[in-house]
Formats: structure tokens, C-alpha cells, sequence
């Protein structure tokens, strides 16, 4: 090349400025996420999946996420963990409570990734927590059940003995008392997130129990399904599940973590992400109710829409005493709250609640 074919080039490329040149585009956020149970769930880990979805369209070109499912708790989630970490992948969601310790050992010896723990309590500086209010769901799923129940009792299958799901039990119980204070709620533990065939039996376990509408802290459908199979009524949990019981399905407590993923994946790529504990519910958009069934009746659907007015706007905690647990005993005074750290640590059930707390 001569001299003035140079020159030319050069002013050439001058006059075209530097937008006629490509950028270099950033590599994109690469994402992990662990699941406990099946993508095809239809409760908890199927709204986790669609919230992945929702955040890969919403920062297309700017995040890339994988997930591996059917991740047992305990050591095996850590060598999970460390396979995304070594894959490099920047963000980790570990998205169940027996995830919390295997995270924690993670986090701390990968500074360079930042990883959000699910309805846990441990956080570190690469290492912060999220949870939904669900339990606000399951004080309007009371209301509902208090409102249509003839037998007064009200059954629930529960999956481990973890505050979360305690905090559940009583919420659906305190919700059911307010609008009928003679109702009992029968629990059955089938200790796993999502076993089908052991809902299926302690859903029919409780229906021979007397109990005519049903509440769950499990993944499958399987409660809904004997419900309609039954004649009961029963409710989803963390995803709408009407398609697969509509007679029985009166509504369900859902959880939308989109926003939240889309939110920590932008502060993560902009270097502005900073540990910490959060939980949103109804106020923040992360827990929402599906459509009511239309045998819901009219009295019913106007407490559950008052309560639930009020739950949005932030004016109303189902968590406020006169609180008394199963003895009697008054566990919070009227008018006053349960604080934060005895929410997170609730290890006893509200008077109504039959049975005991599985050690």
C-alpha cells in the first residue's frame, strides 16, 4: 500500500466516525440456576422456570442462564453449584431452603460470584437471600376456606418442617378464624417438595378425616385433583393449577419472581448488586392470586377481596396479635406484629392447628 492510498484510508475512516466501526459487544451474564424438582412441576419450580424465562427476554443478548433440575438438598447441590460456578457462570439462584448451607460453603470460596439463596437466612458479601410473603397467599386462601367449609375442617399437606411452611399453615389457619373462628386445620407431612403419589394419599387421608377444602406447601397437583375427584374444594400453591382440577381449584397463592431476576441480573452486570435479605410480597408484585372460581360466593369474595386490597397496599400483616398458639397461650398481644426474626424462626403452631411439629 502506497503512501496515498494510506492517507485516504485514513481520512476516509475519520469521516465516517466511529459508528461506522462494530462495537465490541460484552459477553453476556452467564446464569445458573439449581431447582429442586422438576421445570414441569406446575407449582414452585415451574414459576421459578418461567421468572428465567421472563428475565432472558427482558435482557435478551445481555444474560445467557441454564438451570439443573431435580437437585436432591444436601452434599449433592454443592457439587451442582460448583459445576455452574466452573462452567462460569457469574449468578447462582439456589432455589430451595436445604440449599443454604452448600450455597454458603460455595460462595465463600468463589468471591467472584455473586449467588442468591431462596427462603433461607444465611447472606455473606457474595451472598444475599430472597423470599416471597407467601404466607399472605395462604391467609386469603383461609379466608376462602373459612367462607365455604360445612365441616369446619380444613386439611393441609405439608412437606417439611422448615419456618416457611409453618408460617403457612398458620397463616391459612388465621385467615380461615377470622371469618370463622370454630374452624381446626388437620396437617399431614409427606416430607418432600413434590412426591405426586404421597400428596395423592394425604389428600385422601384428609377428606376421609372430614376435611372439605384443602391447602398444600407442595409442588404437584395431586391435592387438586382428588379434591375434584372427592367433591371438595382444594387451592393451588405457587402457580396456578385450575387446568388440572377447575371444579375444585377456587384460586391459588402464585409466586412471580421475574421482576426480581431481572432486577439482580441488571445490578450484577452494572457492578451495583450488594448483598442483602429480600422479601417482597402482594405490595411488591412478587405474590399474586389467580382468578377466583366462579362457585366462590359473593360474601366470600368480598372479604377475600378486602383483605386482599389491603394486603397490596401494605396496610394489613396477617401476622398481627392476638396471636395464641396451640394451648391457648397468647403468643403476640393484640395489635401487635410478630417480628421479622421470630417469622423466620416460627417453630410452633396457632391454636386450631392439630397435631405436632415433626422434629
Amino acid at each position: 500500500m502506497n503512501r496515498r492510498t494510506l492517507l485516504a484510508l485514513t481520512a476516509l475512516t475519520s469521516a465516517l466516525g466511529a459508528a461506522a466501526l462494530p462495537a465490541l459487544a460484552a459477553e453476556p451474564l452467564k446464569i445458573g440456576f439449581v431447582y429442586v424438582g422438576p421445570v414441569g412441576d406446575a407449582g414452585w419450580t415451574y414459576a421459578h422456570d418461567q421468572a428465567r424465562l421472563a428475565m432472558e427476554k427482558a435482557l435478551a443478548g445481555q444474560v445467557k442462564s441454564t438451570y439443573v433440575e431435580n437437585v436432591p438438598e444436601g452434599a449433592d447441590a454443592e457439587r451442582v453449584i460448583r459445576k455452574l460456578v466452573a462452567e462460569g457462570n457469574k449468578l447462582i439462584f439456589t432455589t430451595s431452603f436445604g440449599y443454604m448451607n452448600p450455597t454458603e460453603k460455595v460462595a465463600k470460596s468463589t468471591p467472584g460470584v455473586v449467588f442468591l439463596h431462596a427462603t433461607g437466612f444465611k447472606t455473606g458479601k457474595n451472598m444475599g437471600t430472597y423470599e416471597s410473603r407467601l404466607y399472605e397467599g395462604a391467609y386469603l386462601n383461609g379466608i376462602l376456606a373459612g367462607k365455604m367449609t360445612k365441616s369446619k375442617t380444613l386439611g393441609f399437606i405439608a412437606s417439611f418442617p422448615v419456618p416457611e411452611v409453618i408460617r403457612n399453615i398458620n397463616a391459612f389457619t388465621l385467615g380461615a378464624q377470622s371469618v370463622n373462628p370454630g374452624i381446626k386445620t388437620k396437617v399431614i407431612w409427606v416430607n418432600s417438595w413434590y412426591d405426586p403419589a404421597k400428596e395423592r394419599q394425604a389428600a385422601e387421608t384428609l377428606v376421609a378425616q372430614g376435611a372439605d377444602v384443602m391447602a398444600q406447601n407442595t409442588d404437584s397437583p395431586a391435592t387438586l385433583q382428588v379434591a375434584q375427584e372427592k367433591g371438595v374444594y382444594a387451592f393451588g400453591w405457587d402457580s396456578d393449577m385450575s387446568r388440572f382440577a377447575p371444579k375444585a381449584h377456587l384460586t391459588a397463592a402464585t409466586n412471580d419472581w421475574s421482576g426480581y431476576y431481572i432486577d439482580t441480573a441488571k445490578a450484577v452486570i452494572a457492578g451495583t448488586w450488594k448483598s442483602g435479605d429480600y422479601r417482597g410480597g402482594m405490595k411488591e408484585g412478587m405474590v399474586k392470586m389467580s382468578k377466583l372460581n366462579a362457585v366462590v360466593p359473593a360474601d366470600a369474595a368480598k372479604a377475600f377481596e378486602e383483605k386482599k386490597a389491603a394486603l397490596t397496599a401494605g396496610t394489613f400483616n396477617p401476622f398481627t396479635g392476638p396471636i395464641k398458639d396451640q394451648s391457648g397461650a397468647v403468643k403476640y398481644a393484640a395489635g401487635v406484629p410478630v417480628p421479622l426474626k421470630d417469622l423466620l424462626s416460627m417453630n410452633f403452631y396457632v391454636q386450631g392447628v392439630d397435631g405436632v411439629i415433626p422434629k
